[in-house]
């Protein structure tokens, strides 16, 4: 990073499925471009690099299921690793803030409290696929699993639910709840987003979130798309 870059900034959404964080980090990332005028990467986990991208299509198809939560969250820790290393570390070093679709936290919270992996295993991971690195900010969209799950079947226009789709009701409340409590454990970083309205109020929840914790980045809440304009009868 040059000397008279800002420090990057590391921002993670998550939440259970069809909770929309791939809508609302596209509006988030538009909204810090046009306010800041820097750099905003957006990427997401499993993925955001070859390498991760191939993992994640063999991790979506239930390749490691089978085998079991280790295997699927050591899995998850090779695709991060590459990923960190060849995307998010360059990214914030350059100065740019960085918006991930999914994080270390969906991995306490899938194959952790949901998958039954112990904390102290999890923790391990983390110090090894993480090192020093932590998000800055954590937006937790919080949705009914039978919301999300509705709302991830409707957008797959016929397609099979992916693996973590297709698991039943009682693991995605499973999840919503550990989600609700690394957001209990980490007051500081974590903001819990009430995804149930449409996406414009969720839009406006979260660039208030934003705001409040660093206004040099939204310094001035623009208004969401259709806000100020009355209730549809």
């Amino acid at each position: 990073m040059s000397s008279d870059a800002p420090p990057g900034v590391f921002i993670t959404f998550e939440g259970g499925e069809g909770a929309g964080k791939s809508t609302q980090i596209a509006r988030l990332a538009e909204a810090l471009r046009q306010a800041s005028g820097r750099e905003v990467v957006t990427t997401r986990e499993p993925g955001g690099t070859e390498r991760a991208e191939e993992l994640r299509a063999a991790l979506l198809r239930g390749v490691a299921k089978p085998y079991g939560p280790f295997a699927e969250a050591l899995m998850f820790a090779a695709a991060r690793i590459d990923h960190i290393e060849n995307l998010i570390r360059p990214a914030l070093a350059r100065g740019a803030i960085v918006l991930c679709d999914r994080f270390s936290d969906s991995t306490r919270a899938y194959q952790g409290a949901a998958g039954g992996l112990a904390p102290g295993l999890i923790a391990s991971l983390e110090r090894v696929t993480l090192g020093d690195l932590r998000p800055d900010l954590t937006l937790i969209l919080d949705l009914p699993p039978e919301a999300g799950l509705a709302r991830a079947h409707s957008r797959g226009e016929g397609k099979p639910a992916d693996r973590f789709e297709a698991e039943g009701l009682r693991f995605h409340e499973r999840l919503r709840a550990a989600f609700r409590a690394i957001a209990a454990a980490e007051p500081e970083r974590c903001r819990v987003i009430d995804a149930d309205p449409g996406p414009d109020a969720v839009e406006a929840r979260i660039r208030e979130a934003v705001s409040a914790w660093r206004p040099d980045l939204l310094p001035q809440r623009v208004p969401a798309p259709g806000e100020g304009q009355g209730h549809a009868a």
